[in-house]
């Protein structure tokens, strides 16, 4: 009798609303090479964790928002909708996971507990506000990459946001 086959890690990637597509793009065509499955995680900085003691499971509300109520649902739905539209190619099985507190940390902490073989994040558009936010806050892609045990991929937008704006105005992709 042959030997069950264990399930492959998935792939965890960070999305965000309006996020440039390289990034999704990316992690689908890396999860179908892999023959992996795809693990899409928003995290919601509104919500906070509740607590969080790595010497004991977390709670639930440490990892989903606290919140449920109708802004938080059709925004979810919003960006379900326009993963879906990425995902949904032969080959790949994703989900969503709608996660809180740091997105560092919840990625972080998600990609542990499913096994991940590997987190995919993007970077921030090029600009001065992101930049001051990156060097208040911190990197998303930094604070993994330096407090991580699995691989990272960093993914770049293919152009900045000035250029996307421009080409959306003259109808290029």
């Amino acid at each position: 009798m042959p030997a069950e086959q264990p399930s492959p890690a998935p792939l965890v990637v960070g999305v965000l609303p309006g996020q440039p597509p390289e990034v999704l793009e990316t992690a689908v065509a890396l999860a179908r090479s892999l023959s992996t499955p795809l693990l899409c995680a928003y995290v919601d900085e509104a919500s906070y964790v509740v607590e969080w003691d790595p010497a004991r499971s977390a709670h639930r509300l440490s990892l989903h928002p606290e919140a449920d109520n109708a802004e938080i649902r059709a925004a979810t739905e919003r960006l379900r909708s326009a993963i879906a539209a990425v995902c949904e190619v032969p080959g790949v099985e994703w989900t969503l996971r709608t996660l809180a507190g740091d997105p560092a940390r919840a990625l972080g902490r998600l990609a542990a507990d499913a096994g991940a073989a590997m987190i995919i994040v993007g970077t921030p558009d090029p600009g001065l506000g992101h930049r001051f936010i990156a060097a208040i806050n911190g990197s998303v892609a930094a604070w993994l990459s330096h407090h991580q045990d699995r691989p990272i991929l960093i993914v770049p937008p293919r152009s900045s946001g000035a250029d996307r704006a421009r080409n959306d105005q003259r109808g290029s992709p």
